[in-house]
This record gives structure tokens, C-alpha cells and sequence, in this order.
């Protein structure tokens, strides 16, 4: 599935990184159909770097680490916050 021309794989990474904020106003855009892949391309992107060695001894490795987990956590919430709200099922 597409959201404007990329993929929800893309969009969950660059939430990861900090190109994208996923808002209750960035979701207006968004169909409410596609809530449901959205959040499962989160999770999924968040068991990826969840998978990935751990960083023992590298300071900013950690760091970055568990701040792109933070934020696709954050995204996450906002997601399953906002269908809520409107009652939409998510997987």
C-alpha cells in the first residue's frame, strides 16, 4: 500500500529516523483503511531494530537506537490513539 507515493515500509523508517512526524494532523491525510497497515509496519519496524545486535560499549549507537525506538513508539500511541477515537479496528 502507497500513502502520496510511498510505501508504508519508507514512511515507518523515516518516522524512525525524524523525517516524519506522525500526528493527528499528519493522519488526516492518511485513509482510515490504512491505519491498520500503518500500525503493523510500525511494529514491524520497530521488532527490526529491536532484533539488531545491542550496542553494548557504543554510546551513540544506544543512544540513536532507542531514539528511533521512541519515536516509532510515539507514532505508534498517536496511531492507536486517533483509531480509537474513530473506532477503527487495528490487527
Amino acid at each position: 500500500m502507497d500513502v502520496n507515493g510511498r510505501s508504508l515500509e519508507t514512511i515507518s523508517k523515516d518516522i524512525a529516523e525524524g523525517y516524519f512526524v506522525l500526528n493527528p494532523l499528519t493522519l488526516k491525510r492518511i485513509d482510515p483503511e490504512q491505519y491498520s497497515p500503518l500500525h503493523a509496519a510500525l511494529r514491524k519496524e520497530m521488532n527490526v531494530i529491536r532484533i539488531q545486535g545491542f550496542p553494548a560499549h557504543d554510546l551513540s549507537g544506544i543512544r540513536k537506537r532507542n531514539t528511533h525506538l521512541q519515536r516509532l513508539y510515539q507514532a505508534t500511541a498517536v496511531l492507536e490513539n486517533l483509531a480509537k477515537q474513530k473506532k477503527i479496528k487495528l490487527l
